[in-house]
C-alpha cells in the first residue's frame, strides 16, 4: 500500500487553545453550531473523545456524503496536537484505504494561531492518487477551519 502525504498550514487571529477546543475536544458540541448548513451532528459511537474513541460526523441531507467515521488516535491537550484516522463513510473510496490526519495548533508570532495539518492517504494496491483527487477534501478542511474561525471571532464567549 502506497502512502501519499499532503501538508497544509492555516493562520488565524484566534488563539491556539480556543481553536483546539472548538475543532478537537469540544468539536461534537461546537462544530454543528458553527457549520449548521453542512454538519447535522457529531456523535461518539465508542469512547468519550479520548484516544481510541470512534466519532461519527453526520452531514446535512443532499450532499455527496451522509456521514464519516473517524478513530481518534491521539488527543494531546497540553501540546495542542491531535491525530485521527478516517475509517469509514457511506460511500466506498475506490483508491483510498484510509486517511490519517495530524493537526498541531501553535501560537503565531504577534498573536493568533498557526494550524499545521498533515494528511496521509493510504492508497490501495494498484492505484495512484493525484493531487486533483484530494483537492475536494483539502477544500472541505480549509472551509471548515474558516467557518469555525469566523464563528469564534463573532462569538468570543464560545470555547473560551
Amino acid at each position: 500500500m502506497a502512502v501519499t502525504s499532503y501538508t497544509e498550514e492555516f493562520t488565524s487571529t484566534v488563539s491556539p487553545a480556543r481553536l483546539f477546543k472548538a475543532l478537537v475536544t469540544e468539536s461534537h458540541v461546537f462544530i454543528p453550531k458553527a457549520v449548521p448548513g453542512g454538519i447535522k451532528c457529531i456523535e461518539f459511537l465508542e469512547g468519550d473523545g479520548g484516544a481510541g474513541s470512534i466519532k461519527q460526523t453526520n452531514l446535512v441531507d443532499g450532499g455527496k456524503l451522509k456521514y464519516m467515521k473517524h478513530r481518534i488516535d491521539v488527543v494531546d491537550v497540553e501540546n495542542l496536537y491531535t491525530k485521527y484516522t478516517l475509517i469509514g463513510c457511506d460511500i466506498e473510496f475506490e483508491k483510498v484505504e484510509s486517511v490519517v490526519s495530524e493537526i498541531k495548533f501553535e501560537a503565531a508570532p504577534g498573536g493568533g494561531c498557526v494550524c499545521k495539518m498533515t494528511s496521509e492517504y493510504h492508497v490501495k494496491a494498484g492505484y495512484e492518487l493525484k493531487v486533483e483527487e484530494v483537492k475536494e477534501g483539502k477544500l472541505r478542511a480549509s472551509g471548515l477551519f474558516k467557518a469555525v474561525e469566523e464563528y469564534l471571532v463573532a462569538h468570543p464567549e464560545e470555547c473560551a
